[in-house]
C-alpha cells in the first residue's frame, strides 16, 4: 500500500497568500494597461469607446474576483488556531 504524504498547514498558506497576491497583481496590471489604453487612444485622437467599454466590464470584474478571494481567504483564517 502506498502511503500518503501529509500536506503541511504552511504550504496550505503559502498557496492562498500566493493566489492572492496573484489575483491583485493582476488586478493592478490590468488597471495600468486599461490607462495606458486610454491615454494612447487619446494622444492618437483615436475613438475611446471600444477602450471605456472594456474598462468599465473588466475592472470591476477583476475588483469583484480579488475582493471575493481575499475575503474568503480571511474569513477562513479568522479564529483559527496558530497551532
Amino acid at each position: 500500500m502506498e502511503e500518503r504524504k501529509k500536506v503541511t498547514p504552511m504550504y496550505i498558506l503559502f498557496l492562498q497568500v500566493f493566489s492572492i497576491s496573484i489575483i491583485w497583481l493582476l488586478f493592478i496590471s490590468v488597471n495600468f494597461w486599461i490607462i495606458n489604453l486610454i491615454s494612447l487612444s487619446r494622444y492618437l485622437q483615436d475613438a475611446q469607446n471600444a477602450t471605456l467599454v472594456i474598462s468599465i466590464v473588466i475592472l470591476p470584474l477583476f475588483g469583484l474576483l480579488a475582493g471575493i478571494l481575499t475575503y474568503v481567504f480571511v474569513g477562513l483564517r479568522k479564529g483559527r488556531n496558530p497551532n
